[in-house]
């Protein structure tokens, strides 16, 4: 089970529980619901620690594994393909001579 989904089981928990101690206090419904809300918060950010921190890093490395993607499709994208995959003599440059001047690759310089 992901960090995620226990973590929101567990929040969602903790409500109950504090939802039915509080059921046989005499107060509104709406009060009831409020006070549960705000109790259970306040136990979760306690009791609730370790998944929270567990849900924190799975979200953190997943963000990191998209922006490594996103950068790696953006420089695909780019023609920096053969830059990242090591590079040849021109250094990874697509359509660059040997000497570094922008030509078509092969060795000539494109004359204008």
């Amino acid at each position: 089970m992901s960090a995620a989904a226990k973590y929101t089981l567990g929040r969602i928990g903790l409500f109950v529980v504090v939802l039915a101690a509080l059921w046989f206090v005499e107060m509104s419904l709406f009060l009831r619901l409020l006070l549960a809300l705000l109790f259970s918060a306040a136990l979760s950010f306690f009791l609730l620690r370790g998944w929270r921190d567990e849900m924190a890093e799975e979200m953190a490395s997943a963000a990191e594994r998209r922006r490594s993607e996103k950068e790696r499709l953006r420089s695909a994208l780019a023609g920096d393909d053969e830059a990242g995959a090591g590079g040849g003599a021109a250094g990874g440059r697509a359509g660059a001579d040997a000497a570094g001047k922008p030509g078509s690759g092969d060795g000539t310089a494109d004359r204008g």
